[in-house]
């Protein structure tokens, strides 16, 4: 299982506000249960099997494509960890107890 943070922005757009696009790509990921998401101020962070989630972002580029977007840019980062498998909540969960352990 993979952990994916994903953002994808149209370049010369009539305006600065991406909500819109960032509300499509929100719409393309429902079509997933398969894969568990969660929508961040910057990016959205994506669980599941590394291929499925392949699948959601090049679906979330062509939605925005179908958009009008001519240009996008897009940061991926994957976390793919094969010896163990945690849920993204466990993994903000060990640094928060790090935190309380130190306070």
């Amino acid at each position: 299982m993979a952990i994916v943070a994903v953002s994808i922005a149209p370049l010369g757009t009539e305006s600065t506000s991406v909500s819109t696009y960032v509300a499509e790509t929100q719409r393309v990921l429902s079509k997933y249960p398969q894969l568990r998401s969660r929508l961040d101020p910057m990016f959205t962070t994506i669980e599941g099997e590394l291929g499925d989630i392949f699948q959601a972002i090049q679906d979330m580029h062509e939605a925005l494509v179908a958009m009008g977007a001519q240009r996008l840019s897009t940061v991926v980062k994957i976390d793919d960890r094969r010896d163990v498998q945690h849920a993204m909540e466990e993994k903000v969960a060990v640094v928060n107890a790090q935190l309380d352990s130190k306070g």
